[in-house]
C-alpha cells in the first residue's frame, strides 16, 4: 500500500525473454526494449485508480515514523546533496545532476512509495537539441560557452520525485473596496515656461468596508519534492501533463535513474498552501470588486485534503566551464528546458554602455521637444479621508531650462 514505509527502492533488471539481454523502457511508448536483440515487450500496467490519501492520515504516518527514527541506506551526493538509489550491487556511481563521484551515505526514512508517473515522451536527441536552442537564445552567456558545453556531455534520464495536493477551501475575508470617482479641481501646470492654475478632473476613491466568504477547490497543486534542484527551476518546468498520469510500475524506470523525494510530505504542504493562498487573495481581490482593493483579513479553512506521490521525467546534465560546474534539466514530457549558464561580463558592459546612450537619448528628445521647457499635466489622486494631494508636483523644484 502506497502509505506503507519501503524499503530503498533498487533498480530492477528486466532480462529479454528472448536473447536474455538487459531491457530498457522504450521511450513514448508503454514497451520495453531489448538493448541486445531490439525486441520490444509490452509492460504489463496495473490496471488499478491512482489513489488519493487522506493528509490527516499521511500526516499521522509521518509523525509516527519519525518517532521510531527508522533510517535507510542512499546515495548522497556530496556536492549538490541529491538522494538516488541505484543497483543493489552498487555502492557508488555519478551523480545525474552533477556528475559528482558518490558513495553510500545514511539518509532519512522515506515512508511512501511512488503511486504514479509520468513517463518519458522527449528522447535524448530532442533534449539535446531543445538544449542547444535554449543556450544559443542566452545573450549574456560567453560566445564559447554552447561549443564548450557540447563537448563531452552526457544527457542522463532521471525520474524527480513530487507531491499533489488537493483540497477544498473556504475563506472569509474583511477589507475595503474603493470606487474612483472625479471632481473637478484647479491644478497647477506649465505651460510656455511659466506656472500657471488649470481647471482639471481628478480623481479621487471612495472606500467602503467590505466582508464575505468565498470557496475554491484546489486539484494536483504541485510542489517539487527534491532539494537538489531549486524550486524556481522545477516550478518553471510546468506545466506537467498530468491527467496522463500511469500507476506506478518499475518497468518505466528500466533504463533511467529515480530520485528519492527530500521534501516531506509536511513540508510539501507548506509550499501548497503558500500556492494557494496567492490564488485565494486573487479570489478574494475578484469578490470585493471595484477599482482598488484592500484585503485586511484572510481565514482559511481546508477541507477533504489529500495527497499523491508521483515521479515525473527529466533529462539533465552538467558541463563544466573555467572550473565552475553549471547544471541543466530538459522537461521530459515536452522539452521545455532551464538551466544554469555564466555570464559574458563583456557583453553585459556593452548593453549597458548601449542602454545609457539610448536613455540619453531619450531625455534630450523629452527636454528639446516641450514648449518653453517641460510640461507638467499628471492626475493627482485625492482620499477621502484628507483634502490634499498624495503627491506634490515632483517638478515643482526643477530648475526650468530657457530657450
Amino acid at each position: 500500500m502506497p502509505v506503507d514505509a519501503p524499503a530503498a527502492r533498487k533498480e530492477s533488471r528486466f532480462p529479454c525473454g528472448h536473447c536474455g539481454g538487459h531491457l530498457a523502457y522504450a521511450i513514448g511508448t508503454d514497451d520495453l526494449k531489448c538493448t541486445y536483440c531490439g525486441r520490444h515487450h509490452e509492460i504489463d500496467i496495473p490496471d488499478v485508480a491512482i489513489e488519493e490519501i487522506s493528509l490527516p492520515k499521511g500526516l499521522d504516518r509521518l509523525e509516527r515514523t519519525r518517532k521510531l527514527g527508522k533510517t535507510e541506506e542512499l546515495l548522497k551526493c556530496p556536492n549538490c546533496a541529491a538522494q538516488f538509489d541505484l543497483d543493489e550491487s552498487l555502492h557508488s556511481g555519478d551523480c545525474p545532476f552533477c556528475g559528482t563521484s558518490v558513495v553510500t551515505s545514511t539518509g532519512d526514512v522515506h515512508e511512501f512509495s511512488p503511486q504514479a508517473l509520468l513517463s518519458f515522451a522527449i528522447s535524448r536527441d530532442d533534449a539535446f537539441e531543445a538544449y542547444g536552442k535554449w543556450i544559443s537564445s542566452r545573450w549574456f552567456a560567453p560566445s564559447k560557452l554552447k561549443d564548450h558545453a557540447r563537448e563531452g556531455k552526457s544527457l542522463k534520464g532521471v525520474y524527480i520525485p513530487y507531491w499533489t495536493y488537493d483540497s477544498d477551501t473556504v475563506t472569509s475575508y474583511s477589507g475595503q473596496r474603493g470606487d474612483v470617482y472625479y471632481v473637478r479641481r484647479m491644478v497647477t501646470v506649465m505651460e510656455n515656461g511659466r506656472y500657471v492654475r488649470r481647471s482639471r478632473m481628478v480623481p479621487k476613491v471612495r472606500w467602503t468596508p467590505v466582508s464575505g466568504r468565498t470557496d475554491r477547490h484546489f486539484d494536483d497543486v504541485l510542489i517539487g519534492a527534491t532539494k537538489t534542484l531549486p524550486r524556481k527551476i522545477t516550478d518553471w518546468l510546468e506545466p506537467w501533463d498530468l491527467e496522463n498520469l500511469v500507476p506506478y510500475t518499475e518497468e518505466y524506470l528500466s533504463g533511467f535513474q529515480s530520485e528519492v523525494y527530500q521534501v516531506a510530505l509536511d513540508e510539501g504542504f507548506s509550499h501548497a498552501e503558500r500556492v494557494m493562498r496567492q490564488v485565494i487573495r486573487r479570489d478574494v481581490t475578484q469578490a470585493i470588486g471595484g477599482d482598488q482593493q484592500r484585503i485586511h483579513r484572510l481565514n482559511t479553512n481546508h477541507a477533504d485534503t489529500t495527497f499523491k506521490h508521483v515521479l515525473l521525467p527529466l533529462w539533465t546534465a552538467a558541463f563544466t566551464f573555467k572550473g565552475k560546474t553549471y547544471r541543466f534539466v530538459v522537461n521530459g514530457r515536452n522539452g521545455k528546458t532551464r538551466g544554469e549558464r555564466p555570464y559574458s561580463v563583456i557583453k553585459i558592459a556593452i548593453a549597458g554602455v548601449a542602454a545609457a546612450a539610448v536613455m540619453g537619448t531619450a531625455i534630450v528628445t523629452f527636454q528639446s521637444g516641450a514648449v518653453g521647457g517641460y510640461v507638467v499635466d499628471r492626475p493627482i489622486f485625492y482620499d477621502d479621508r484628507y483634502e490634499r494631494p498624495r503627491f506634490n508636483d515632483p517638478f515643482r523644484d526643477l530648475t526650468i531650462p530657457r530657450y
